[in-house]
């Protein structure tokens, strides 16, 4: 197919910017009132997607302040996708840098567009977990747990924030980060919902070990020695039962042989 002719390459460029940020001039010879219409229904379309991937965020700015933040992502991001279901990743992004440079901005406001994209983005994930032998239940399952490689689900996300992001709205922003990290699991169920909860630190530190694929008694013994536990035998016993809790809820998807 031969290339479009460079004077109508620079047209639709030309286009394209005036309709992500209508301070650019717009190309000559298309009449204003058409021009019009693009914009807003471009606009209007990305604004939707947007308040309804980050609803919380939305209610936080107001409506002067999120239509400005809309603005400015649609203007001054380059995306690299095409796909429609990455838009929010790519607003995450450019939140990213946007927060990095604009101290106007809330400190926490990138940390609370990735808590709110974890959502979606489970919800349309199709990653499929290794494959493994089913948890037997009870006492059974606990010795497989520990004798085996445990296979957490990939659906089933451990997530470390500086702001305590499953707290902050519209009538809580916290002025400074908690004291301690804010850890959390995210995972999707059998069911297809999207479920929230708090993480311990050995929680997290055992989802971050078990990424590693160690044998589940292995790896509870390196936790043992990492947090100094003095009774070792106590700390291998509550160990296994959350790895049993994991298994039961579906964080853990099987076992695989060491």
């Amino acid at each position: 197919m031969a290339e479009a002719p460079a004077s109508l390459r620079a047209q639709q460029f030309a286009l394209a910017r005036h309709l992500r940020d209508p301070r650019t001039p717009a190309p000559a010879g298309i009449e204003a009132r058409r021009l019009a219409v693009y914009r807003d229904l471009l606009y209007a379309n990305l604004q939707s997607l947007l308040a309804g991937n980050f609803p919380v965020i939305r209610s936080i700015l107001g409506d002067a302040d999120w239509q400005a933040t809309v603005r400015a992502f649609y203007a001054g991001h380059r995306c690299r996708t095409p796909l429609f279901t990455e838009i929010g990743r790519e607003f995450v992004r450019w939140l990213d840098q946007a927060c990095a440079n604009d101290a106007t901005l809330p400190p926490w406001l990138a940390e609370l567009a990735h808590y709110e994209w974890v959502e979606l983005a489970l919800q349309i994930s199709d990653a499929q977990p290794l494959p493994a032998q089913p948890v037997q239940a009870g006492a059974a399952g606990t010795a497989q747990l520990l004798a085996g490689v445990p296979v957490v689900s990939p659906q089933a996300w451990a997530l470390a924030y500086r702001w305590p992001v499953h707290r902050i709205g519209p009538d809580f922003r916290p002025p400074e980060p908690g004291q301690q990290p804010t850890l959390l699991l995210v995972r999707r169920d059998d069911a297809g919902e999207v479920r929230f909860a708090e993480l311990s630190p050995l929680a997290f530190r055992l989802l971050e070990r078990l990424a590693q694929a160690p044998r589940g008694r292995d790896c509870l013994l390196a936790l043992a020695q990492e947090a100094g536990a003095g009774d070792r035998d106590a700390f291998l016993a509550e160990g296994a039962a959350l790895l049993r809790r994991m298994a039961d809820e579906g964080t853990i998807r099987g076992i695989r042989p060491a």
